[in-house]
C-alpha cells in the first residue's frame, strides 16, 4: 500500500483525501517508509518531524483547521517538505549553518502557516546549502545531499534537498526558494517541475529584504498540475510582506485546465552571452518540436543584455550586505567563504556602480516587455549545464569557459531573476550520460496562470513525469565537455 501511495501524484493524492479513500496518516507512513529506504542513498531530508505531523493529521481528520477546505489549493492533510531556510514551529531550522545548528523556533514562518492552514502536513525539513548560497547542496550541519538520478552528482542549490526528494518519492510537494535559480535549477538536476513565481505572488514572511524583487518563494512537484495546486495554497495577499497581492479569481488549477497553448513561441540559447553547455543547448533545441505539435510557432531569437554578470552580482551583493553584515561581524569564522566574498563584494562596490546595475536591470525589464509584445512564451535551457560533482562547490567549466566563482553557473535563471517574470522549470530529456537536462519557460510578469498551462501542455506532449518517483542510482561523475 505505500509504494502505490507513493506513486500517486499530489492531485491523485489530495482528491483521494478529498474523498475518504486515503487518510493522511496512510500518506505520513508511506512518507516514512520511504524516507527510511531511499534517506541513506540521498540525505536530501536531515530533519524530520513525524510527531508533529501525525498530530496534525489528527486534528484535520477530527474536523480541526479544515477552514479553507473549500478554497483553491487545499490539500487535505497531504505531507509536504519545507527548505530548512524556513522556520517552523517547534522543529529544528538550522539555515544549513553551524552558527544555528540547534535552533528551534518558536512561531513558523508566514508561509509555513499558510501552508498548514491549507491542510498541508509537514513532514520535514529539506537540505540547504548554508543559508541558501551556492549552486550545490552542502553544509557543515547535515553535510551534502545527492541526486538521485546519480548519487555522485549533485541535485543543485538551493532547494536541492527538495528536489532529490520530490524526484525519489520521499514527498508529494516540496517548498523552496529563488534567488539566482534555487528553485529552478534543482528541478532541472532532479527532472522535477519547479516554479519560481513573479514577485509578490507568494509572502517572503518578515525578511530584511523585504522591498528587493529578487528572492521569493515557490512550489516543486513532480508535474505540472501538482505545482499549480501547491501556488495555489501559497498564493495570495499577506500583511507581513508589503509586495505581495491577492490571489487571483480563477485559481491556478483551473487556468491550467483552461487556458490554450500558446501560439507564439520564442526559443534563446542562452541570454545575454552566457556559455551553456553545447549539448544541452542542442537537447533543448530539438525539445521545441514539443511546442511546434501543439500548434505553436517558434522562433530562435537572441537576448542580448548589457554586462550580465556584473549587474547581477551587484544587486545580489548588495542584498547580501542587508542579509549577512552583521553576521560576518559576529560569526565570520563559522560562515562560509562563498557568503564572505559575496557580502565583501557589496561592501566594496561604490554607489555609482549599484546605480548603473539598477540602470542595467531597467533596460533588461524593458527588453523582455518588448519579446513579451512578440511572444506568448519565451523558453531557454533550465540550466547552463548539468548535474556535475557533488564534491564540488559548482562546476569547474561550461562549455571550455572556467568559471571564477559560484554564480558563474547560474546566470541564464539569474537574467530571469531580473526581469520580474516567473519562470517554470520542467523535464525535456537527457544527455548522453543519463544526466536530466530541462527548460526554462518564461511567462509574462503576474502571468502564471498562463506559464503554467503552457508547461502543462509540453509536459502532455513529452511525456516525462511519468518517470517519477525514481529509485536512487549510484553512478560516476562524467567528464567535463571542452576541458
Amino acid at each position: 500500500m505505500a509504494d502505490e501511495l507513493i506513486q500517486l501524484t499530489a492531485c491523485e493524492a489530495v482528491r483521494g483525501l478529498r474523498g475518504g479513500d486515503i487518510s493522511p496518516l496512510e500518506l505520513i507512513d508511506a512518507a516514512e517508509a520511504r524516507i527510511a529506504a531511499v534517506e541513506p542513498h540521498i540525505n536530501a531530508l536531515p530533519t524530520l518531524c513525524l510527531d508533529r505531523a501525525r498530530a496534525h493529521a489528527r486534528r484535520l481528520m477530527a474536523g480541526e483547521g479544515c477552514e479553507a477546505k473549500n478554497e483553491p489549493g487545499w490539500l487535505a492533510g497531504l505531507p509536504v517538505a519545507i527548505k530548512d531556510l524556513a522556520d517552523v514551529a517547534g522543529v529544528r531550522t538550522t539555515y544549513g549553518s553551524p552558527i544555528f545548528a540547534d535552533h528551534v523556533p518558536d512561531t513558523s514562518h508566514a508561509l509555513v502557516h499558510r501552508i498548514e492552514r491549507m491542510g498541508g502536513i509537514v513532514v520535514a525539513k529539506s537540505n540547504t546549502p548554508e543559508f541558501g548560497a551556492g549552486g550545490s547542496t552542502f553544509n557543515e550541519v547535515f553535510g551534502k545531499t545527492r541526486n538521485p538520478w546519480n548519487t555522485a552528482l549533485t541535485p543543485a542549490g538551493s532547494t536541492g534537498g527538495g528536489a532529490a526528494a520530490v524526484a525519489s518519492g520521499e514527498v508529494w510537494l516540496a517548498h523552496g526558494s529563488d534567488h539566482g535559480g534555487s528553485l529552478r535549477r534543482p528541478a532541472t538536476y532532479c527532472s522535477v517541475v519547479g516554479l519560481r513565481p513573479s514577485p509578490g505572488r507568494v509572502t517572503r514572511g518578515t525578511v530584511n529584504t523585504l522591498f528587493s524583487p529578487l528572492s521569493v518563494q515557490g512550489p516543486m512537484a513532480r508535474n505540472v498540475p501538482d505545482v499549480a495546486l501547491f501556488l495555489d495554497a501559497m498564493a495570495g495577499l499577506c500583511p507581513l510582506d508589503p509586495m505581495t497581492f491577492d490571489a487571483p479569481v480563477v485559481s491556478f488549477g483551473a487556468a491550467v485546465a483552461a487556458t490554450p497553448p500558446p501560439r507564439r513561441v520564442a526559443f534563446a540559447a542562452t541570454i545575454g552571452g552566457s556559455p551553456v553547455d553545447r549539448e544541452t543547448r542542442d537537447i533543448c533545441r530539438l525539445a521545441m518540436k514539443h511546442f511546434e505539435g501543439m500548434g505553436a510557432e517558434v522562433e530562435e531569437i537572441s537576448i542580448d543584455v548589457e554586462d550580465l554578470e556584473d549587474t547581477f552580482l551587484a544587486l545580489r551583493s548588495q542584498q547580501f550586505v542587508i542579509d549577512r553584515e552583521l553576521q560576518l561581524q559576529r560569526h565570520r569564522d563559522l560562515i562560509k567563504p562563498d557568503i564572505i566574498w559575496n557580502t565583501e563584494l557589496g561592501l566594496a562596490q561604490s554607489a555609482a556602480a549599484l546605480a548603473g546595475a539598477e540602470r542595467r536591470r531597467a533596460a533588461l525589464y524593458a527588453c523582455f516587455v518588448d519579446l513579451f509584445r512578440q511572444f506568448d512564451l519565451i523558453v531557454t535551457p533550465g540550466a547552463n549545464t548539468p548535474a556535475f560533482d557533488v564534491d564540488l562547490r559548482h562546476p569547474v567549466a561550461i562549455d571550455g569557459i572556467k568559471l571564477t566563482h559560484y554564480l558563474a553557473a547560474s546566470l541564464l535563471t539569474a537574467a530571469v531573476t531580473l526581469s520580474a517574470s516567473p519562470a517554470l522549470s520542467l523535464p525535456c530529456g537527457f544527455d548522453q550520460y543519463g544526466r536530466p537536462v530541462g527548460l526554462q519557460l518564461v511567462g509574462r510578469p503576474r502571468g502564471e496562470a498562463a506559464l503554467l498551462a503552457a508547461g502543462a501542455f509540453y509536459e502532455a506532449e513529452s511525456g516525462l513525469a511519468q518517470q517519477l518517483p525514481i529509485d536512487p542510482r549510484p553512478g560516476t561523475v562524467p567528464p567535463v565537455a571542452g576541458l
